[in-house]
């Protein structure tokens, strides 16, 4: 019984021309031979990842120089930041090392996103606990000035004289 003739086709990522030899052309003159991608610090992702990089590094440098009024809520947001520079550092590194072309049992696209939500959700929660926890006398007594004044009564600081 015949099924009739198929379609067969095959794929070969050889790297090389067909009668080249192993040792053929300079080294590195073969895209597959090559372990950096020379294109990919120039594209828009890489861009995007070393400015999300100085970000983080910046907000990091700002929260350690500050004056702690909360050590729990600075430190929390110390960690959430250097937690994602490292994360996007290893992104960027492995699509400079082309590791999504090589590991393809994972999905690159999904893990960044993943990556991305939970990253911004920890960010969020990190500087809502610093800016809520960051608070000083002078923003109390502003605070305690309108209450009063609200209360038709005299302000704190008119106490005083």
């Amino acid at each position: 019984m015949s099924h009739g003739a198929g379609l067969v086709r095959t794929t070969c990522s050889s790297g090389s021309a067909p009668g080249d030899g192993v040792g053929a052309g300079p080294l590195g003159s073969s895209s597959s031979v090559r372990l950096l991608d020379p294109v990919y610090p120039r594209t828009q992702a890489a861009m995007l990842k070393v400015a999300q990089m100085a970000t983080l590094l910046i907000a990091f440098i700002c929260v350690r120089s500050s004056l702690w009024t909360s050590y729990s809520a600075y430190s929390y947001f110390e960690v959430v930041t250097i937690c994602n520079l490292i994360m996007i550092l290893a992104f960027y590194l492995a699509h400079l090392f082309r590791l999504p072309r090589v590991l393809t049992c994972i999905s690159w696209p999904l893990s960044e996103l993943l990556h991305y939500l939970i990253g911004t959700l920890l960010l969020l929660i990190a500087s809502i606990v610093a800016a809520s926890k960051s608070y000083s006398q002078s923003g109390l007594v502003a605070g305690a000035d309108s209450w009063e004044a609200r209360q038709n009564r005299k302000p704190l600081w008119m106490k005083c004289i």
